[in-house]
């Protein structure tokens, strides 16, 4: 992962969510990798959520009923995964890993004391989306739900759980500059007084393609960060229902197709807020020196 910034109101974070933002459901496709019928598999896990479940506990209990000897799945390990995350680079929507790279050098030309951050918040499988090369190459720090190991390494149990309430935890993590390796380990550390939030919220853009990033979109937003809502065109009733959950109950401003290029509307948008924020920043600067 990427070092930790210093601290000082000119560090931008840049949030995404993983699956369907910057790639193809990793999961979906890590199952059909596996021969599992992955319309099966989301059905029965709507089907759990119907009947009380939580969103996260109710595919991830499903995924490791598919786990262990004589089962679809096998004796999975977290080195399966990580295996599996090193294939996804040429999964990456248009613009990536570009984007990366471009955005960090248009701030530093702008404003050589800004410093931008990309995280993910995700409730997809870290040890998948970790291993991904242009997510280790430049995320500071990746959120996303676990899976334990047993003595000999086979996935057992659900170590952590991302739902889409629980997404928000981790924005105040960003906020407040905790580490993610600490919070880990201590949860409530997120609960902590700081004298000085590390990136203020106005400071932050957030990503997201549906209603698990609702809470996200709506925490960024009404404390003045910026937020951008993904869908896929070629899906026809994933457009619609990106309108009827997103756009009309104005979550979003917008929605984008998901590329990230210099003359797409998605990547051309996260380039402007993030350039008109260090102008921003200048501005307050150079008032508070007068």
């Amino acid at each position: 992962m990427v070092p930790a910034m210093p601290l000082g109101r000119n560090v931008l974070a840049l949030v995404f969510d993983f699956d369907d933002t910057l790639v193809p459901d990793s999961t979906t496709k890590f199952l059909r990798s596996r021969g599992i019928d992955t319309a099966d598999f989301w059905s029965r896990a709507g089907d759990l959520v119907r009947r009380g479940y939580d969103t996260a506990l109710a595919w991830l209990t499903l995924f490791l009923q598919l786990v262990g000897e004589d089962r679809p799945l096998g004796k999975l390990t977290n080195a399966d995964l990580r295996e599996f995350g090193r294939t996804l680079d040429n999964d990456a929507f248009a613009g990536l890993p570009a984007f990366f790279y471009e955005v960090r050098a248009t701030a530093a030309e702008a404003d050589r004391d800004a410093h931008i951050e990309f995280y993910i918040v995700s409730g997809g499988l870290k040890e998948i989306i970790t291993s991904c090369g242009f997510i280790a190459e430049n995320f500071r720090a990746v959120y996303a739900s676990e899976l334990g190991e047993d003595e000999n390494h086979g996935l057992n149990s659900i170590k952590r759980a991302v739902n889409f309430t629980e997404k928000t935890r981790y924005l105040f993590e960003i906020n407040k500059g905790l580490d993610a390796t600490d919070t880990s380990t201590n949860p409530f550390l997120v609960n902590k007084v700081v004298d000085q939030r590390r990136t203020p919220w106005e400071n932050m853009i957030y990503v997201g393609d549906g209603l698990t990033d609702v809470p996200c979109f709506s925490l960024v937003s009404r404390n003045g960060g910026r937020v951008y809502g993904v869908f896929n065109p070629a899906e026809e009733s994933r457009a619609k229902r990106a309108f009827e959950d997103l756009l009309a109950p104005q979550r979003v401003s917008s929605l984008h197709s998901p590329r990230f290029g210099a003359i797409d509307d998605l990547g051309s948008g996260l380039r402007l807020s993030v350039g008109n924020r260090i102008t921003a920043l200048k501005v307050e600067a150079s008032q508070a020196t007068h």
